[in-house]
């Protein structure tokens, strides 16, 4: 089996439409000339500010490696380091000299087994065997030109498939499900089973849990987990699943089912809202359409940049000179209670997911807008992190 077919489909499918955006060809084309004027300095920053891990001071590790670079089919000679963090963490960087370089905490090395380990090490050599640096999502997510929202929420859903597969090629490279379940609880908790009985079954009941209770996230973990690949997202885990009784895995499930399968999963996330013709989805587009010109009203009245929002989502004549501004806006909270009527706490979250992504079209959330888009939370009953976390995050693949 070769990496390429274990690679999701979606991953694949939105990675060429992406390669080929005019953005992503500009961002590169950037990126290309500032490497033209000599290294980044990424071995640099690594040899100082982290240990390398040669085959003389960490044969067991150079031996995973080895068997990971077989398997995946990497032809880039490989250099590891460790850096010293009590964060479970680990990073493939972009190559640079003709080399690859693989980054892993301290913690991470100290607390993972070893199949537990070929798991992570897959995962990061996984996003250069599929090529996810040709899509630089942090470059264009934190760049002066932000993109504008389609693409920005085009980028979102990619990284979440791009997961997907950096995930499939560290369960290839692994072979062992009970040491990813165990590498995701770890990821995910902090814990090692030093201290806690680790049960598989109880694990994949809790994710089970948290999905069949009105597609809703389940108790004794953060909301935001919906809408987060990493540290840890119990999405990852059911798709994991879906892939282990597949035929790529030697399973009984065809892949054609395998990828429906982890469609669905990851549809919680989506904002299908946009086009479906339910009382639901239209509670949902009204809330996004009165919170947009509430937000872009906030800072200097509403630009043109933030016009071509609209016309964008809402149509060319959505947004006319006859619209009563100030009276969409005080109907923010009657919408924002007709979602919280109609839909899940994970579709409200979504609608306020996409208003923040949204929001940032225009170059950045300033502070008058990002207070509003709180009362939009506090109305949905969501946390205020959320929109934190949302606008704060970190976009760059892990």
């Amino acid at each position: 089996m070769q990496a390429a077919d274990i690679r999701c489909a979606n991953d694949l499918a939105l990675y060429e439409k992406l390669k080929n955006h005019r953005d992503v060809k500009r961002v590169n084309e950037q990126i290309a000339r500032h490497e033209a004027e000599g290294p980044s300095g990424i071995r640099r920053n690594l040899l100082s500010t982290s240990v390398r891990l040669t085959p003389g001071m960490a044969p067991e590790i150079a031996r995973m490696a080895d068997e990971c670079i077989e398997k995946l089919g990497v032809e880039l000679p490989l250099e590891l380091y460790v850096y010293s963090s009590p964060q479970f963490n680990a990073a493939c960087f972009k190559p640079e000299d003709d080399r690859l370089y693989v980054m892993f905490s301290s913690s991470l090395l100290e607390g993972f087994s070893s199949q537990e380990l070929k798991f992570v090490m897959g995962h990061e050599l996984g996003h250069h065997v599929y090529d996810h640096h040709a899509v630089p999502v942090g470059y264009l997510l934190r760049g002066k030109q932000r993109p504008d929202p389609e693409l920005a929420l085009e980028l979102f859903a990619w990284s979440r498939y791009a997961e997907i597969s950096a995930d499939r090629a560290g369960a290839h490279c692994a072979q062992d499900m009970d040491a990813v379940a165990r590498s995701l609880f770890k990821l995910s908790s902090g814990l090692t089973t030093k201290v806690v009985e680790f049960s598989l079954d109880d694990f994949v009941a809790q994710v089970d849990d948290m999905q069949a209770v009105d597609q809703e996230p389940g108790q004794g973990a953060p909301p935001s987990d919906w809408f987060s690949t990493h540290p840890f997202s119990p999405l990852r885990v059911k798709a994991l699943k879906l892939f282990e009784r597949s035929e790529l895995y030697g399973g009984s499930v065809s892949a054609q089912d395998l990828e429906i399968g982890v469609q669905s999963v990851l549809s919680l996330m989506e904002p299908s809202y946009l086009e479906a013709k339910t009382d639901t989805a239209e509670a949902m587009r009204r809330l996004l359409f009165a919170g947009l010109i509430a937000v872009a009203d906030a800072a200097d009245g509403i630009s043109s940049e933030e016009l071509e929002v609209f016309a964008k989502f809402f149509g060319k004549y959505a947004f006319t000179e006859k619209l009563d501004i100030e009276k969409i806006k005080q109907t923010v909270n009657r919408r924002a209670d007709q979602v919280m009527q109609r839909a899940t706490q994970t579709q409200a979250m979504q609608v306020l997911h996409d208003m923040c992504v949204m929001a940032q079209a225009d170059g950045g959330v300033r502070a008058s807008e990002r207070v509003l888009l709180e009362r939009v939370a506090q109305a949905l009953s969501i946390p205020s992190s959320f929109v934190c976390q949302v606008i704060d995050a970190d976009k760059d693949l892990d």
